[in-house]
């Protein structure tokens, strides 16, 4: 668990107490400062009155909710640190379905397009990639990035298929996989990566650098069309393959670096790399 003490924006400008959990990668946030702010109520001792009916009302209707939240030692408003009752982001949003406020409205409305959204796609996949096209313009991405990035989707899916015919399990054995492929071609796993660039939640992928992306999908082409040959059952077997494959990407790196003198990780995302970029030709 992170040391650190962060907060973060919801609800406009109010702020929410949050810690990150570094092991399982997500949020934890406040569950009463949820609650204040839903329903507008500045006095302490209420909001807990609240939830405590709340607790109660969401257990007899059945939801796993309140087994589900956890307790973490969060700093007060009078500095010090008490245990308080915190959820991650699918039980908060799950909470404020719960609470009836003019502030948690557009939360409501916006989960429902989103499960609107995600029905459509079960019908036609094509709908997921024209709103991912669209989703990476509106932040900022250049075009050049978001062609190499829809491609290593389709690349991803060319080597998850290939595990899929290997025996290889969803989950952690396709997370063993990708960081095995990750350490081999860029010298860290997802984790350390992530960490190198200054991610939380984020996407890896999405915090690639042009090189970064065609390096990642020359490890997983590779380790494709070796799959494709071999027939490798089981995740030893495609374990050896999918290294084999990334060696391939970490000698096409080791070259680029040697011609360069740069290194080819970097801690700059896509979007900042490109400004980097920019910078540089208007100089």
């Amino acid at each position: 668990m992170s040391d650190s003490k962060d907060k973060i924006k919801l609800f406009e400008s109010r702020q929410v107490r949050a810690e990150w959990d570094a092991d399982d990668e997500k949020w934890w946030f406040s569950v009463l400062d949820i609650i204040t702010i839903l329903t507008d109520q500045p006095d302490y001792a209420k909001v807990r009155n609240y939830w405590k009916w709340l607790k109660k009302k969401l257990a007899d209707e059945g939801s796993q909710l309140v087994s589900a939240t956890n307790q973490l030692k969060m700093r007060a408003a009078d500095g010090k640190l008490y245990k308080t009752d915190v959820a991650d982001t699918e039980q908060i949003l799950r909470l404020i379905q719960s609470i009836p406020s003019k502030r948690a409205e557009p939360f409501k409305l916006w989960l429902a397009q989103v499960g609107s959204e995600r029905l459509d796609e079960t019908v036609d996949p094509e709908l997921s990639i024209d709103r991912a096209i669209q989703n990476y313009r509106r932040l900022g991405y250049s075009e050049n990035w978001i062609n190499q990035r829809i491609k290593s989707i389709e690349v991803r899916k060319a080597l998850t298929d290939e595990w899929d015919k290997s025996g290889v399990q969803r989950g952690q054995e396709y997370a063993a996989l990708t960081d095995l492929m990750s350490k081999t071609w860029s010298g860290m796993n997802t984790r350390e990566y992530k960490q190198h660039k200054g991610l939380k939640k984020e996407n890896l992928r999405d915090n690639m650098t042009n090189t970064e992306l065609v390096l990642n999908m020359l490890a997983e082409v590779a380790a494709t069309d070796i799959s494709l040959v071999r027939n490798p059952q089981g995740l030893a077997a495609s374990a050896q393959v999918a290294e084999e494959g990334a060696k391939t990407a970490k000698a096409a790196r080791l070259q680029l670096e040697k011609s360069t003198g740069q290194p080819v990780v970097s801690k700059l995302s896509a979007k900042k790399s490109g400004t980097r970029q920019l910078e540089k030709k208007k100089r």
